[in-house]
């Protein structure tokens, strides 16, 4: 009887709770990994997170070569298959007898024993033809890119209408990948790689979780980083952040800082955050976004940093694909209400971390329409490397091009009287 490696054991925890209680892959991650050392949560990691990510192109291979639909399989087989399935398509250095073999005794110790010559068989026929089989899905079309890089198909489509095939099919590849690991230097020094275009974003190999604790540096993209240097707050200035845990962009910000959460226990978590790092200038407020309290207004600045379909930042969120939806309404709402607390002169900033017309340059147009807001088109040339392509008034980061998660952001003004 084959034993179960303590990685493979948190990855198949991780699939189950994503695809049958609808969990968070990175929380549950955490929370299973504690006991592993540092190389064994790295493949505990990789292991859970690329099944995830790839489960419909995993579907459609166990589906081609076990002769069953997936949706017919008891949920512990199909996720030891999609597990062992993961290691054999799309994985390098995993000997096929550990793939298949621990993944059957996954099943075996779910207690499902009269699945497991299934499971053996169907393990065996994707040992010898899922790498080929998932190298050889055709892309030639939305629809087919969907399947082989493993999307929604409506994400797909948005891309493949607002890209262009050739960047639609990239941007899916890029988020199957592992992305890079950013942090922003708060103070002291650090090993790593300095960006050069984005003040105080570093790459590391790893997060140093001492120099986390002791609030030396906070993981963030350099795509949430730019964020806020686009804000620009001067120290007297008065920013209003509506979507601010958790603070990341809030606790970079200088002067007085209205950190806006809805939620109360992230709003203790941004707390938290905010002394750690130092941040003494922001106070936390407990609210919904769309109906602030009367004494919040008359702000030189405000960030809205949307919620929002995630599409740039599935990389590192990789159950976020399937439960992705716009917000256009809620993103609406809080825009405007942001507004209404901005000072005549002041400005707006607008940004969410997806990628899709829907959720950024519509939602900027609606309100520039309604005569509310202007456009600063200085923007662009202010952060000329990360200008957006078609719209150059705005930025956009995309994970395939510049390396980072995917953003969008605008500069508006409240017009002066």
């Amino acid at each position: 009887m084959s034993t179960v490696t303590p990685a493979r054991r948190v990855a198949f925890t991780v699939v189950q709770r994503v695809f049958d209680d609808d969990a968070y892959a990175d929380r549950v991650l955490r929370a299973e990994s504690r006991s592993l050392d540092e190389r064994d949560r790295a493949l505990a990691r990789r292991l859970a997170f690329g099944t995830v990510q790839r489960a419909r192109t995993l579907d459609h291979a166990i589906e081609t070569l076990g002769k069953r639909p997936v949706r017919k399989l008891d949920a512990p087989v199909r996720d030891a298959l999609r597990l062992g399935a993961y290691q054999l398509a799309f994985m390098d250095g995993v000997p096929r007898y550990a793939a298949v073999n621990e993944s059957v005794e996954l099943v075996r110790q779910a207690r499902l024993e009269r699945a497991v010559p299934f499971a053996n068989a169907v393990l065996r026929r994707l040992a010898d033809g899922a790498r080929e089989l998932c190298a050889s899905l055709p892309e030639g079309t939305p629809l087919e890119a969907a399947l082989r890089h493993s999307y929604p198909d409506w994400v797909a489509e948005t891309w493949w209408r607002e890209l262009g095939p050739d960047d639609a099919r990239s941007l899916m590849a890029a988020q199957n990948e592992e992305p890079e690991t950013a942090v922003r230097l708060v103070r002291g020094a650090i090993e790593g790689r300095e960006d050069t275009l984005i003040p105080g974003a570093w790459i590391v190999d790893r997060v140093d979780e001492a120099a986390l604790a002791e609030g030396r540096l906070w993981p963030q993209s350099r795509g949430s980083q730019l964020v806020g240097h686009v804000v620009g707050s001067e120290p007297g200035e008065r920013t209003l952040d509506l979507c601010a845990a958790p603070g990341g962009k809030a606790t970079m910000l200088a002067g007085e800082v209205v950190a806006v959460e809805v939620d109360p226990s992230r709003a203790a978590k941004l707390e938290e955050n905010a002394e750690r790092l130092g941040a003494t200038g922001v106070r936390v407020v407990v609210a919904d976004g769309r109906e602030l309290p009367d004494e919040l207004d008359g702000f030189d600045r405000a960030l809205v940093d949307a919620p929002c379909s995630g599409l740039g930042v599935l990389a590192s969120r990789p159950d976020l694909r399937w439960r992705a939806m716009p917000l256009p309404g809620l993103q609406l709402d809080l825009l405007r209400s942001a507004v209404s607390r901005t000072r005549p002169g002041g400005t707006v900033i607008y940004s969410t971390c997806t990628s899709n017309a829907e959720e950024c340059e519509d939602i900027v147009d609606a309100v520039v329409s309604e005569g509310i807001v202007e456009v600063d088109r200085s923007l662009g040339d202010e952060w000329a490397a990360f200008r957006h392509d078609s719209r150059p008034e705005f930025l956009r980061t995309l994970p395939h091009v510049h390396g980072t998660s995917g953003f969008f952001v605008a500069r508006l003004r409240v017009p002066s009287p």
